[in-house]
């Protein structure tokens, strides 16, 4: 198949939709797929990216929010660039303007919205879930299922990475939902790489002996991430346990998490661990990881931490709890520090006491799925759909 992504989330500069394409593309070619991700740029050009994989850009504006990242605001140019790859499949990688200029392209292209974006959950359950339930700020943002029930009938697949998105959006009436979780650098990540020096090394840092427990946390330091609710959460399950905290991001949010820090010595702000075999020992060698977003559409570093075998203390909502199923770890009631503090006790008081999450953990560390199998399952899915429409 010659497969088309329509990527506006796509920036040279990084991110999590980048490493997905990145991998995309290593990996199509090796399954006997063509790949071309359309892109926002400053100009017109196209990027030889290997046998198979190419990388065309179009002039567009940059995001005002973030000049990083662009988006598309001429549709007659994108459908010319449709137009002449003639593609079997056409996926957009955004729920906003993107796939309504897809929506109403003339092509014959079988055509996926892969929901790498959770708006609702980031922005709107966030900003006004304290005051209002989510069936209210449902019903006050009709206008925007409106637009997704719309995509899910012009569109033959809508593509989440974890059920409770899936069940969301089937729930409000979006069409074609199907789940595909995705993969992990599963070849770096093994529960054999838990180094004991490495982990009193960390506790040292954070003020504490080995005798104590160890949380990690790592991801983009913004709003939706929720790291002064973590840290907050930390340093009121300290007064009740012996545990710290070290987390590793960048991003906007820095001077926020050092000011909920303050003057903590149990909880330390790093930068991001680049090296990825060093990151997978870091992740190996924790008691547990913490992550306080509910709005994750699949949670990479979750998923990372469970192929470490280390158990996940994560909100009870969007893709990072999914990580914590078969006893792999606890969920907490998302946004809550009072809960996410309880969590971190009964997590820290259960491994005093030796009981079975971290074995657990370590049991079930083999189930999570490569990047090759994620890809692997998502093409045939294609296939199988262009498949069905030739029969009918």
């Amino acid at each position: 198949m010659k497969i088309l992504d329509v990527c506006a989330f796509y920036s040279p500069q990084g991110g999590g939709v980048r490493t997905y394409i990145d991998q995309k593309i290593r990996l199509a070619s090796q399954l006997g797929h063509e790949v071309v991700i359309v892109a926002p740029g400053d100009e017109y050009a196209v990027l030889d990216r290997g046998p198979g994989a190419r990388i065309v850009t179009t002039p567009s504006p940059r995001f005002p929010l973030d000049r990083k990242y662009g988006y598309f605001a001429d549709e007659q140019a994108l459908h010319a660039i449709l137009d002449a790859e003639a593609p079997d499949v056409v996926e957009v990688s955004s729920p906003w303007r993107s796939p309504l200029m897809v929506s109403r392209w003339q092509g014959t292209a079988l055509r996926s919205l892969v929901m790498h974006a959770d708006p609702l959950a980031a922005y709107a359950y966030r900003w006004f879930g304290p005051v209002f339930s989510t069936r209210r700020i449902d019903r006050q943002f009709n206008r925007y299922w409106d637009h997704l029930r719309y995509l899910g009938g012009h569109y033959d697949v809508t593509v989440c990475a974890n059920r409770s998105l899936a069940e969301r959006l089937r729930q409000g009436g979006v069409r074609g939902v199907a789940v595909h979780p995705l993969g992990i650098e599963a070849e770096t990540f093994s529960p054999n790489l838990r180094d004991e020096a490495l982990r009193r090394t960390l506790l040292s840092a954070c003020g504490l002996d080995g005798n104590a427990r160890l949380l990690v946390a790592a991801g983009r330091l913004a709003p939706e991430k929720r790291w002064p609710m973590v840290v907050e959460a930390v340093a009121a399950a300290s007064r009740r346990v012996p545990v710290g905290l070290v987390l590793f991001g960048e991003g906007r949010e820095r001077r926020a998490i050092q000011r909920a820090i303050g003057g903590n010595p149990h909880v330390r702000l790093f930068e991001p661990i680049r090296d990825r075999k060093a990151f997978a020992a870091t992740l190996a060698s924790a008691d547990a990881l913490i992550h306080g977003c509910e709005a994750e559409t699949f949670c990479m570093v979750a998923a990372e931490a469970r192929a470490s075998g280390t158990p996940v203390i994560v909100p009870d909502r969007g893709g990072a709890a999914e990580h914590a199923r078969d006893g792999a770890g606890m969920r907490y009631e998302a946004a809550s520090v009072h809960a996410a503090s309880d969590a971190i006790a009964a997590f820290c008081l259960e491994r005093r006491s030796g009981l079975s999450i971290g074995s657990t953990a370590s049991h079930v560390a083999g189930d999570v799925i490569s990047h090759t199998d994620h890809f692997a399952r998502l093409f045939a899915h294609y296939e199988m759909l262009g498949r069905m429409r030739a029969a009918a």
